[in-house]
């Protein structure tokens, strides 16, 4: 539950205090553990706690100016201990932002930040490092800390570690380059601040470490194996130089171990699936396994080779990315080929192994910065297979779509009622049209496209969120949603859309909307909608849920709760409760929340207490009280309000 009352944001002073490198230094020799801890408590804990201890006192050793001097961003005051030491705050900003980029995937449009990279220094060889084991409660803390984002993380290690209000640790968290603190420290506050305590615990201190060795029994195959590997490596070399044919030429690729028959085979442009242009007229299937090849390079081999072992074995100079839950490694066997061509200046591959799609891009004056992108799409739809992303630039995408799509056009999801403009196809490719997934963050949202297709079944809406498949767009009742056609689907649509940039990148298939309930507001202003919006994803997990919460006169929604891997607002469970504070034009405070139809009675406890019947609340309250949400249900099941 949060407030819909926003503050507006403070700006970083730019003219704060000076840090020389001696002072910076000796804050770091001062309070070296306590730093080495909080880099560790805001890394990532899927990187490993081997690679977690190291890459913390990594990126603590790397916190140090690199020149004389460096202006601090932003010097918040300090916890007991540290009071009035630049220095110490220098350090914690820089620590905090390399920690929040080790924490992020690497992008095919952007090089590999250092933080991001396996640490070169220190590097133990032979042995694991790992902190001392806590207990049960230690153990609880980890596992709710790794469901939280990278910033919302470092908000609650820096409430709960260095006991900053929530005023300096937005100031920290802008230091670091974090868009949102404001919703960092809300989804931090999913957490028990009576945890705190545990931050100290020795579960949490990379500088007292446990040591045991590797795997002994793995670690002398590997030897052995890179001992065969290097003698094959000088014979391939040795056979490479000489004339007669070998392993063509594979670009960025990196460089093959051995020769293997049935490896060659799946890389064999020869053994490609090319599916006929009407093949999927007959056939009783409509997904990617029944897409032609199409573009203008289909047949240029040298173009496949390098795409089909790139793929295989991608180079350390190929920028490669993948949807979460997207398998890695190289096809199984011989792809199906979608596309081969040019666009927007760069060679484009498009492949199909039956579980992924895969692209790969390149310039079309060499190699060098060649891209390999990964979508998941097993189980793929009619629906889903309508379209893929074949590139994207100048803030611009262009889309492949299905043979069987007839029509498609572009439309502002945001302004329902500006219809829908054609675009041009030629050879299944469209003209260029806007792309949400480029917009630059910090600015208002005014609009927010998506691609229309027009099928013998019927229309639908789809949008790009920065993945190679776009999500589709529903709106309804969970297991009763629609494609959104109607102008009903399209208002109920249109002051949510912003938010659909909350779920880029995250494997997402579909995105339902649903307007739930509707509140008249206790100052007799007018009614407000309450809504849910559920991202489904390819791997079917990690769904996200938002509820969110439109006064009248005011053109977007603001996300009031949001929630990761529940049932709630899903065709599985479609009851949903959330809640906010409200500020009445009068200036008095209400607490006002809303069920799901089937709702029959909602009760508040914590800062606000109260009940009532029905699926709707309104109780007075107080700016900044938190509540706890409970409804029951008309079949005596128990619900918690969305956080």
């Amino acid at each position: 539950m949060q407030s819909q009352d926003v503050a507006s944001r403070p700006a970083a002073s730019s003219d704060g205090p000076v840090v020389d490198v001696e002072r910076a230094e000796a804050a770091l020799v001062e309070h070296y553990p306590r730093l080495v801890r909080l880099a560790y408590l805001v890394l990532p804990p899927g990187l490993g706690r081997n690679r977690r201890v190291l890459t913390a006192h990594s990126l603590t050793q790397r916190a140090l100016p690199r020149g004389r001097s460096a202006p601090s961003p932003v010097i918040p005051a300090q916890s007991s201990g540290r009071d009035g030491d630049p220095g110490y705050a220098y350090l914690r900003a820089r620590l905090v932002r390399t920690a929040l980029e080790a924490g992020r995937p690497l992008r095919r449009a952007a090089w590999p930040r250092r933080s991001q990279l396996p640490p070169l220094l220190p590097q133990v060889w032979g042995l694991r490092l790992f902190p001392r084991s806590g207990g049960a409660d230690e153990l609880a803390l980890d596992q709710q800390l790794s469901a939280l984002s990278g910033p919302a993380r470092a908000a609650y290690v820096l409430r709960g570690l260095e006991k900053l209000p929530d005023g300096d640790v937005r100031a920290v968290l802008e230091a670091a380059g974090v868009e949102d603190p404001d919703d960092a420290l809300d989804e931090a506050d999913g957490v028990e601040a009576r945890l705190y305590a545990l931050l100290e615990s020795p579960e949490f201190d990379p500088c007292s470490l446990q040591a045991r060795p590797t795997d002994l029994m793995r670690r002398r195959q590997h030897l052995r194996a890179a001992l065969a590997a290097g003698a094959a490596l000088l014979v391939c070399g040795a056979l490479l130089g000489l004339p007669g044919e070998g392993w063509a030429p594979d670009g960025p690729a990196a460089p093959p171990y051995a020769r293997n028959p049935s490896a060659e085979a799946a890389l064999d442009p020869a053994q490609l699936t090319k599916v006929p242009a009407r093949a999927w007229q007959s056939s009783a299937r409509t997904d990617f396994s029944v897409w032609p090849a199409r573009g203008d390079l289909t047949g240029d081999s040298a173009l496949l080779r390098r795409a089909l072992a790139v793929w295989a074995r991608p180079g350390e100079t190929v920028t490669v990315s993948a949807t979460p839950g997207t398998p890695a490694g190289g096809p199984p066997g011989a792809p199906q080929l979608l596309y081969a061509g040019t666009v927007d200046g760069v060679r484009v591959v498009l492949l199909y192994d039956g579980l992924r799609v895969a692209r790969y891009a390149e310039p079309v004056d060499g190699t060098a910065g060649a891209a390999l992108d990964f979508s998941r799409v097993d189980g793929a739809t009619r629906a889903e297979a309508s379209a893929l992303v074949l590139s994207r630039a100048d803030g611009n995408v262009r889309y492949l779509l299905a043979p069987w799509v007839r029509k498609a056009a572009e439309r502002d999801l945001v302004k329902p009622g500006s219809g829908a403009m054609a675009l041009t196809v030629t050879g299944g490719v469209t003209s260029p049209m806007a792309s949400p997934a480029a917009r630059q963050g910090g600015g208002s949202c005014t609009s927010w496209n998506v691609l229309q297709v027009t099928d013998g079944t019927g229309t639908r809406l789809l949008t790009d969120l920065a993945e190679l498949v776009p999500a589709r767009l529903t709106a309804g009742r969970p297991g009763q949603a629609g494609d959104v056609t109607g102008a009903r689907a399209l208002r109920a649509w249109a002051p949510n859309a912003c938010w659909l940039s909350a779920l880029g990148s995250a494997g997402v298939r579909s995105v339902n909307t649903w307007p739930y309930a509707r509140q008249p507001l206790p100052d007799g202003s007018g009614a407000a909608d309450w809504v849910c919006t559920r991202a489904e994803t390819w791997r079917g997990g990690g769904e996200r849920v938002l509820a969110q919460f439109r006064t009248p006169g005011t053109a977007q929604a603001a996300v009031v709760a949001k929630a990761q891997n529940v049932a709630a607002c899903g065709a599985r469970d479609p009851q949903v409760l959330a809640g906010v504070l409200w500020k009445a034009q009068s200036g008095g405070w209400y607490l006002l929340a809303a069920g799901a139809r089937g709702t029959e009675s909602i009760r508040a406890s914590g800062g606000v207490r109260g009940a009532s019947e029905g699926s709707l609340l309104v109780l007075p309250a107080r700016q900044g009280a938190r509540a706890e949400l409970k409804g029951t249900l008309a079949d005596g099941r128990t619900i918690g309000g969305l956080k």
